[in-house]
């Protein structure tokens, strides 16, 4: 995972300039606001064994659910989209048990536990159909809970979340084959210890990266069944130079979709958000905005 954690932490100072010129038009000091620590938005609801943090923002609207990736992900990379969608809806940012300011709990972490998470807080927040946008994990994350709830989702948009294992790139799996839970620390001490100023138990945080490592060696993160069980509309989104997805294998996820839609960032990675922000913000807006087509569908 060598090179995951470098593109990570060059695009953590991308992203961290796109918040500080975030909306300027529409807030006075967007950058004051500290998304994933943010006393003014933050919650806390007590899912099943653990505590899990979520921030809200902005008001009508179908609401918006974020759900973040792994490791390096977090709240805060949705900075800029937060920025912008929550000008005309709610949303609903979710940090995934593990990650910041969400306990680890006891179990080993799968899709589906932490769709059960996503799921409570979300109807804990609102009895109405959300749209979900999941980015890397957050996105197989997305796939499991709209298979799993059709009730209660109108909209999703998936970006670079694979079906399994072997979708990876060899090159890809054979870092994480060779990765150890300790190579975090090693190699991005800073990131590890401001990620532990927000975690409630900072001394779990290589039993997160040991589950994490599990849960990415798979081999499978959802199937081909619950990706065609998911009826609603939902747009598949990835860079043409995915590090962590192959353009097939994500053309076979998208077939697979009943009322499915792709769209290719030209010229980014995986971190599509960090590299073409207002691009794909304005690519994701347009699809959740069709309140007219959605309901013919």
């Amino acid at each position: 995972m060598s090179k995951y954690r470098n593109v990570m932490m060059c695009m953590c100072a991308v992203v961290a300039a796109m918040f500080f010129s975030c909306c300027a038009s529409g807030q006075a000091r967007p950058e004051t606001i500290p998304y994933g620590a943010n006393p003014a938005a933050g919650h806390f609801l007590h899912v099943d064994d653990a505590n899990i943090y979520y921030e809200t923002y902005g008001s009508g609207g179908t609401p918006l659910v974020l759900l973040h990736g792994g490791l390096y992900g977090y709240i805060d990379e949705f900075g800029e989209l937060i920025c912008e969608l929550s000008k005309h809806r709610r949303v609903i940012a979710i940090a995934t048990r593990g990650h910041g300011k969400s306990e680890i709990g006891t179990k080993p972490f799968s899709y589906t536990l932490f769709a059960n998470d996503a799921f409570a807080v979300i109807r804990h927040e609102t009895g109405e159909k959300v749209d979900v946008l999941g980015f890397s994990d957050g996105a197989v994350t997305s796939y499991t809970l709209a298979s799993a709830h059709p009730e209660l989702i109108r909209r999703l948009v998936a970006i670079g979340g694979p079906r399994k294992f072997t979708d990876w790139p060899l090159n890809a799996q054979t870092e994480l084959k060779n990765s150890k839970p300790s190579d975090v620390e090693r190699d991005s001490p800073q990131f590890v210890a401001d990620r532990k100023k927000l975690m409630p138990k900072p001394d779990k945080w290589l039993e997160f990266n040991e589950k994490l490592v599990a849960l990415w060696a798979g081999p499978v993160y959802v199937t081909d069944e619950q990706i065609q069980s998911i009826k609603v509309p939902t747009l598949i989104i990835m860079g043409d130079h995915d590090q962590y997805n192959q353009i097939p294998k994500m053309v076979e996820l998208f077939q697979l979709l009943p009322k499915g839609e792709f769209a290719i960032v030209p010229g980014c990675g995986h971190v599509v958000l960090a590299c073409k922000g207002q691009f794909t913000i304005s690519v994701v807006d347009t699809f959740l905005d069709q309140p007219t087509r959605a309901a013919k569908e």
